[in-house]
């Protein structure tokens, strides 16, 4: 059995680890200027780690703190220089899986940066589905309290983005993100 000081290391560590993945997807996004309408870009990471928050009883305990640091670097290969070592090298293999996973396609439109490949290949990492979705009601729900135009779209497209990721035991998230795109 571990005893009281190994424990409180160990959730320091933990906390490091988040702490540190935080530090570094914010340094990385502010290093490019990359905004969130007209918001520094951690506000939008600060929602998407909320919903992972509010959501929490969905995961396994021990994927929670992989997946919280995953809510932070959900964006980072897509909107940054980073690429996936170098965000393995910053967290840990897990994180960067999750990253890459949540990484767009290459292409002009929605619709070709997220092809089926990009929800299939996100299907196949374990949590990937359950930040996916964090992502997706942090951005209606900003949308629908600021009047974006993005909503219509949100609302355009969740039928074949339900089709594309939809797992029972997120059905939770799914009846929550539908609820939010009612009119």
């Amino acid at each position: 059995m571990e005893n009281s000081e190994e424990i409180i290391i160990l959730k320091k560590d933990k906390m490091n680890l988040l702490e540190k993945t935080i530090n570094y997807s914010t340094e990385k996004h502010k290093s490019v200027n990359h905004q969130y309408n007209g918001r520094d870009y951690d506000y939008h990471l600060k929602m998407v780690y909320q919903k992972a928050i509010d959501f929490s009883y969905l995961l396994k305990e021990d994927d929670k703190l992989n997946v919280y640091c995953g809510c932070w670097v959900h964006d980072l290969i897509e909107d940054t220089r980073e690429s996936y070592n170098d965000v393995l090298e910053q967290t840990n293999r897990t994180i960067a899986e999750l990253s890459y996973a949540l990484t767009n396609e290459k292409g002009k439109t929605r619709g070709q940066r997220g092809s089926d490949k990009y929800y299939e290949d996100m299907k196949c990492v374990p949590n990937a589905v359950f930040i996916k979705l964090c992502d997706r009601i942090a951005n209606v729900s900003y949308s629908r309290l600021n009047g974006s135009k993005m909503l219509s779209i949100y609302k355009d497209e969740n039928n074949n983005f339900v089709k594309k990721l939809y797992r029972e035991e997120l059905k939770d998230m799914f009846d929550y993100l539908k609820t939010l795109l009612k009119n």
